[in-house]
C-alpha cells in the first residue's frame, strides 16, 4: 500500500484566504501533495520543508489549470483557468525566490517551459509517462540539486529526443539515491501512477 501524501489543505487555505480573484473558486482537495512532498524530502529543502511542499504544489496546480484537471480551483471559464494558472506559477516562484534559491527557481522555470513545449507539440498529456517523468525529475532536483545527468535529460527533452523519458527517470533515481530519498521517490512514483518498473534497478 502506498503511504498517503501530505495534504494540499495548507495550499487551499492560503489561496482561499488571499482575497484574490480565485479565492471564491477554491475547493477542498481530495488528492495529496505527492510532488511537493518529494521536493520537501530533499536536503536542500531541510530548512523549510513545508514551504517547499507548498510552492511546488502551487506550480503543479498552475500546470493542471493550463493542461489538465485542477485539484483545488473550480474554474470553468478557459480564460479564467489560464489566469489562475499563471497566478499559481507566479506564487510558487515568488515564494521560492524569497528563499534566495535561484537554482530551484531555474529548475521550476525549466519545468514550466518544458511542460509548455510538450503540450504545444501535442505530445504527452498529464497522465503520460513523459510528463510524469519530467515532474518526478524536477521535484527531485529541487530537493537534492540538479545533477549533470539531469541537465542532459532536460536538454534531450527540449530537443524532442525519444530517450528523454528514460534519461529523466535515470537522473531522478541517481539524484534521489545520492540524497538518501530513494524510498520517497518510489512512493511518489506509485502515488502519481508512474509504473514501478520505470524505477526498478536504478540508483
Amino acid at each position: 500500500m502506498v503511504d498517503p501524501a501530505p495534504s494540499l489543505a495548507p495550499l487551499a487555505a492560503l489561496l482561499r484566504d488571499g482575497e484574490t480573484l480565485i479565492s471564491p473558486l477554491v475547493r477542498e482537495p481530495a488528492e495529496g501533495a505527492a510532488f511537493g512532498a518529494l521536493a520537501a524530502a530533499g536536503p536542500r529543502a531541510a530548512d523549510a520543508p513545508d514551504d517547499y511542499l507548498l510552492l511546488v504544489e502551487a506550480i503543479r496546480e498552475g500546470y493542471l489549470l493550463h493542461y489538465g484537471t485542477p485539484r483545488l480551483i473550480e474554474a470553468g471559464d478557459p480564460d479564467l483557468r489560464l489566469l489562475a494558472g499563471d497566478f499559481l506559477y507566479a506564487l510558487g516562484l515568488e515564494r521560492l525566490a524569497a528563499h534566495d534559491d535561484l537554482a530551484a527557481v531555474r529548475e521550476l522555470a525549466d519545468l514550466i517551459s518544458l511542460s509548455a513545449q510538450m503540450h504545444a507539440e501535442g505530445g504527452d498529456g498529464e497522465e503520460a509517462p513523459g510528463a510524469k517523468a519530467l515532474w518526478l525529475a524536477a521535484a527531485t532536483a529541487v530537493g537534492t540539486g540538479a545533477s549533470e545527468a539531469h541537465q542532459r535529460a532536460k536538454a534531450a527533452r527540449r530537443a524532442g529526443d525519444a530517450a528523454a523519458t528514460e534519461m529523466l527517470v535515470a537522473a531522478a533515481s541517481e539524484m534521489a539515491a545520492g540524497a538518501g530519498i530513494r524510498d520517497v521517490l518510489a512512493r511518489t512514483s506509485q502515488a502519481v501512477g508512474f509504473a514501478a518498473e520505470h524505477l526498478s534497478d536504478r540508483g
